[in-house]
C-alpha cells in the first residue's frame, strides 16, 4: 500500500480510495479488519481526523462497517457495490465522451473497436 499522496484530491478522499482498491484487488475480503484508525495515523503520517473522514464515508456508502471497541470491517457485498459505482464512473467519465468525440470525428462503432483493440496491443506504455 503506497503512502505518497498527490495534489488532485484531499487525503481523506484518497485514503478511502486506497481502502476501495484493497477491497478490489481482494486484498481485503468481506468481514475482514481492515487497519485501525491509529495504524493508519501511523502508517500515512496524517492527522487522525483525516483518516477518520475517509473511514466515515466508507460506512456512510456501506463498504465497512463499526464494530465499537473491536474496529472496522469490510461490509458483505461491498466489493461489488465498488465494481458497480466504478463502472457508472468510467461510463461516465470515459466512454460517454469517447462516444461524443467519436460521432464528432464520424467514427463508427467498429472504427472504435478497431481503435481500442490497437491500441490494447501496444501495451500499458504505448509501445
Amino acid at each position: 500500500m503506497s503512502h505518497t499522496f498527490h495534489d488532485k484530491k484531499p487525503i481523506f478522499q484518497q485514503i478511502k480510495e486506497k481502502v476501495e482498491d484493497q477491497i478490489v484487488n481482494d486484498q481485503l475480503k468481506e468481514h475482514d479488519q481492515i487497519p485501525s484508525t491509529t495504524q493508519m495515523v501511523q502508517f500515512y503520517k496524517v492527522n487522525h481526523l483525516t483518516i477518520a473522514k475517509g473511514m466515515n464515508l466508507l460506512v456512510d456508502e456501506g463498504i465497512i462497517y463499526k464494530k465499537r471497541g473491536v474496529g472496522m470491517f469490510v461490509e458483505e457485498g461491498a466489493k461489488e457495490k465498488l465494481m458497480h459505482q466504478r463502472k457508472e464512473a468510467f461510463a461516465d467519465n470515459y466512454v460517454i465522451p469517447m462516444i461524443q468525440e467519436a460521432d464528432k470525428l464520424g467514427l463508427t462503432e467498429r472504427d472504435i473497436i478497431n481503435l481500442i483493440k490497437e491500441m490494447k496491443g501496444r501495451g500499458p506504455d504505448g509501445d
